[in-house]
Order: structure tokens, then sequence, then C-alpha cells
């Protein structure tokens, strides 16, 4: 999502390619092999990149991960519509603009892999819906993913952003009909957003699903001070970021995370993935700068303890649902 066309996006998007593939560049050398993308980032822009950067630096393709996403519109003069709509939570299948340019149909999922394959320029490990379709068939969903699969154009499939009982419905789907089912879940999980510890990341842990949260810094607001985030360009533009709802002890354990990552003299960045990490989550992390690579690697062997682990949750307050826009 970091890379790509800040006409297509956000303001805070990296366009200059060179400082893009030195990035991941960067990261392949320190061992990073899975880069995330989706279709919907930067109109395809962010795809085409992940492609070059395989072609120019000739990565064999055996030794990385590509995942991808599908749901949304890829059409340039559409994303910001969309973004703005899904932002205020208005049904997009309203939108006559947006009619068949997004969602779960056969259709939209066939022409979404045939398009990502194509800008990527090769196969997709992990194609995840981006989001649940309540317009489609959850039948639908499942047989047009098993049969994406079949084709050997996507090597296995993915969920993000969705309810419990929504992923259970797909799931349960898919293993009545012999499909192929999910095998890792995007979610919305942070020391700001822990609402997914009630039942979605239980049941991903007990049946086996991956767990690849998205925005474990909580789209950049834990990696700096309260007074600081209010200055940044992303919270002041990023439709997401303004639309987050955030608990009493908002405040509190931003305090915290500063605090401790002072204690081990690392970033509010590092200590915070170095959380997620400690819940057995693999998160998925943005990435503009490669300093910003270095914080997210020694969130791997930064060890918070118990007792660190329960001072930065315990002003954790319950929130609304939110991610799934």
């Amino acid at each position: 999502m970091s890379f790509g066309k800040k006409e297509y996006w956000e303001d805070w998007v990296l366009e200059e390619e060179d400082e893009v593939f030195k990035i991941m560049k960067a990261a392949y050398d320190a061992g990073i092999r899975t880069f995330d993308t989706a279709n919907i980032y930067s109109a395809g822009v962010s795809e085409e990149l992940v492609g070059k950067f395989i072609r120019k630096y000739e990565i064999p393709r055996s030794s990385i991960v590509i995942m991808s996403k599908c749901f949304s519109p890829v059409r340039k003069d559409l994303i910001k519509l969309y973004m703005d709509l899904s932002s205020r939570g208005v049904q997009l299948h309203d939108s006559p603009e947006l009619a068949n340019q997004c969602g779960l149909s056969r259709k939209h999922i066939f022409d979404a892999v045939q398009d990502s394959v194509k800008r990527l320029g090769t196969y997709i490990d992990v194609l995840q819906i981006h989001r649940y379709d309540p317009h489609v068939s959850a039948e639908e969903v499942m047989r047009a993913l098993n049969d994406v699969v079949e084709s050997g154009k996507v090597r296995y499939i993915g969920a993000s952003t969705m309810r419990y009982y929504q992923f259970i419905e797909l799931q349960n789907t898919a293993e009545k009909h012999g499909w192929h089912k999910f095998i890792s879940m995007q979610n919305y999980h942070n020391l700001l957003y822990r609402e997914e510890e009630r039942e979605m990341i239980p049941y991903c842990q007990k049946t086996g699903v991956g767990l690849i949260p998205w925005s474990p810094l909580a789209r950049g607001l834990l990696t700096r001070s309260i007074d600081a985030n209010e200055e940044t360009i992303r919270s002041k533009t990023d439709l997401y970021t303004r639309a987050l709802e955030f608990g009493a002890g908002y405040k509190a354990i931003l305090s915290r995370v500063e605090e401790l990552a002072k204690k081990y003299n690392v970033s509010m960045a590092t200590l915070a993935t170095a959380w997620s990490l400690h819940k057995g989550d693999y998160p998925i992390v943005g990435i503009s700068k490669v300093e910003r690579l270095q914080d997210a690697l020694a969130s791997v062997t930064l060890k918070l303890n118990e007792e660190d682990i329960k001072y930065l949750e315990e002003p954790y307050c319950p929130v609304p649902i939110q991610g799934e826009i």
C-alpha cells in the first residue's frame, strides 16, 4: 500500500521507483520473503511495482510469496469515490457508478485475478478477499475462489476484514463442498484495537488459520506521541485514519508504548510490532523508508516479558467494531 501513485491513492504514498526498489531489495536481503499488495492500491500500480522488482533483480519466483487481494474497483476514476463511500459506511452496491466494478461475484473474482496476474507478471501465492460481500452467496464466492486455485493462477486463498460469523460461513461452505478453504486471515488487530481477540483470533488459532493482521501500528498512530500524530500528513488527510474510533485508554496506551520504547532503547514502532509478534501474529508492515524497515526487523529480536505485555494491555477499553471499510 505504501508504494504507488499519490494521484490514485494518498499523499503519503512513495512514488519514486528507485526508492521503492531500494526498500524492497533491502527487505529481501534481510530475509523477508513475503510481499503483500492488492489490486486497488494505487489503481494496480502497487502490483506492477512488485512484478517489476522481481524482474529487475531476477528474484527466483519460488523464493518469495506474493499476496494480493480482490473486491475493490481498480479503475482510476472510481477509486476515490470507493474510498470516500466505504469510509462513511455507505453501501457500495447503492452507487450506480460502482455497479459491477467491485464485490465478490464470480465474474468480478475471475476478472480481478486475470488482471492482477497480468500486472504482476506471475501467479499469486495467496489471493485474499479484501472484504465480505453480503450481496453474493457463500457458494458463489467459494466456488469461484476454488476455481481460480484449480486454474493455477492462484496457489492458496485467504480472507481479510470481516465478522467472525461471516468467516465461519465461508469456511463451512468450502468444507461442505470439498473446496479449498482459507489458510489465512488478514484482520485489523493492534494495541489500540483488540476486539478480534474475542472470537476471530481464537477460532483461527484453533483451526490452524494463519493470522497476518494489517495495520499493527494503527495506521502509524502507534509510532509517535499523541502531539506528533496530530501533525502528520496521514493523520490529516487519510480517510480511513480519520474514521477510526478509540477507547478511553487510547492516550494511556500510547504513553506506555512510548515509555517502554525508551526503556528498551527502541522506536515506538518496534515496540508495538513486538507486541503483535508476542500475540502470535505475523503482521503486515507498511514501509516507506529504509529506516522504518530496520524498526520492523528489530521487533523480531525484541522479547517483551509478561509484565510488559500486561502493562501495555491494561488501559485498553472496548471500542466499536472497525476495519470493515
